[in-house]
């Protein structure tokens, strides 16, 4: 699953061994992909569906992003992010996260501004 070197080098940004290092990694990667999936359900509950969508969502990203950390330890993955062999997915994560954030967002003000035409005589098709 992992080379030497990686296990290498993670003994030596930590006090923590590499099945403790693995273990954690597994641990914070399923609480993540279940919070998330989790996050996805509520969407279909009523009234509170949306805030729960939101708290687990972000909750089990924060958690899968966490759980990398565990290997290699938080200085190191940030250095590591960039890279030549990492840069490309880190601009894909980033850019994903924010190119959606900011389409929704968009998208979001679009449909409140029909909405409230809608409430202004003439000013919607019926």
């Amino acid at each position: 699953m992992f080379n030497e070197e990686s296990q290498k080098a993670a003994n030596e940004a930590s006090t923590l061994g590499w099945g403790t290092r693995v273990k954690g990694f597994l641990v914070c990667m399923v609480i993540g992909v279940v919070c998330t999936i989790l996050g996805v359900c509520c969407l279909f509950i009523p009234k509170i569906g949306v805030i729960l969508f939101i708290v687990f969502y972000t909750f089990g990203n924060v958690c899968s992003l966490i759980s990398t950390m565990f290997l290699m330890g938080p200085v190191k993955q940030l250095k590591r992010m960039c890279d030549k062999t990492r840069a490309f997915a880190t601009v894909v994560m980033i850019w994903k996260i924010f190119a959606l954030t900011l389409l929704f967002v968009i998208l979001q003000v679009l449909a409140f501004a029909w909405y409230s035409l809608s409430y202004i005589p003439f000013a919607s098709y019926k």
